[in-house]
């Protein structure tokens, strides 16, 4: 048969070259030792009873713990500081002896050797609450009750851990919860600013589209009134047109008016100091001329005398 997995990894120290060839439980000494190959052949997968006790064993390989058909383990007179974590795998042991190691605590799994009936952990540097609880196993009646109250103490343990790793699974839970409400609240918050910001966005564009529509009338109001101003001016500047014409028409009757009284004083004139006084045309002109003249002298005689009586 095949020898477990592991078993080659038994860590040993050379032990003292033996001087009888059985170990004496009890005695101080254990001068008896296994070799490797006698270890190997007893480690069978299906065995029942296995004796590695006087073999100075430092610690055993986790593979040990595969050995679920153990009913009997004697592993007393080593120098074994811890069992493997998982010793409590082997659930068929009812008597283990573990005399005269370096034990100061047991593996939490020790509480699931459910069937554990004896147990001896004499000469070992025990906690003291674990040595309280295993007392001296002096006798086979001391021993049962070691393996009963240590089985006890260690499923307090056990439970106490439990309890304790249901609380701390409770707090991170919580914890867990927590962050998770923080996180939605936070992307609940995130969320609202969004929206908030995209509003405001939308609220701003509306604005400046506001703005720029009525920038836009303003502007097309004021190119109105322009055009207004543009147009009255020449609508007004029509009217006047025929003062401007009544103007021209009175220069033009002036001048009429000067030519011909230029032409009169030429006549007269050529019709006083020339040879053409003798002429009937002149003789006319002369005649009125000198008719004009004594109106006006009289005019200004009647204008002398009124303005004498009126001295009066």
């Amino acid at each position: 048969m095949e020898q477990p997995r592991g078993m080659d990894r038994l860590t040993r120290e050379k032990p003292q070259r033996p001087k009888q060839n059985r170990c004496q439980r009890g005695s101080g000494e254990c001068p008896c030792s296994f070799s490797a190959l006698s270890v190997f052949q007893a480690a069978l997968p299906k065995a029942t009873v296995l004796d590695l006790s006087c073999n100075n064993l430092v610690s055993l390989p986790s593979d040990f713990c595969s050995l679920m058909h153990l009913v009997k383990l004697d592993l007393s007179k080593n120098r074994l500081q811890q069992l493997p974590l998982d010793f409590g795998r082997l659930v068929n042991l009812q008597h283990l002896d573990l005399l005269n190691n370096r034990l100061v605590t047991l593996p939490v799994s020790f509480a699931q050797l459910k069937n554990l009936k004896w147990l001896d952990l004499k000469d070992n540097p025990l906690d003291p609450v674990l040595a309280k609880v295993a007392g001296d196993c002096l006798d086979e009646k001391q021993c049962k009750q070691a393996a009963v109250k240590v089985l006890q103490h260690m499923r307090a343990i056990q439970s106490e851990q439990d309890q304790q790793r249901q609380r701390k699974l409770q707090a991170e839970r919580e914890m867990e919860k927590k962050r998770e409400a923080e996180q939605r609240a936070k992307e609940a918050l995130e969320r609202e600013l969004r929206k908030r910001e995209k509003a405001e966005e939308k609220e701003r564009r509306r604005r400046e589209y506001d703005a720029q529509k009525a920038a836009k009338q303003e502007m097309e109001k004021k190119t109105k009134k322009e055009t207004v101003h543009t147009r009255k001016p020449a609508s007004s500047s029509r009217p006047p047109q025929p003062a401007r014409h009544k103007a021209s028409w009175s220069r033009s009757v002036l001048r009429v008016l000067l030519f011909v009284l230029f032409c009169i004083l030429c006549t007269l004139a050529a019709c006083k100091l020339t040879e053409l006084q003798h002429q009937p045309l002149c003789v006319s002109v002369n005649t009125l001329y000198e008719d004009v003249v004594a109106a006006l002298q009289n005019h200004k005689t009647l204008q002398n005398m009124l303005q004498h009586n009126s001295h009066q």
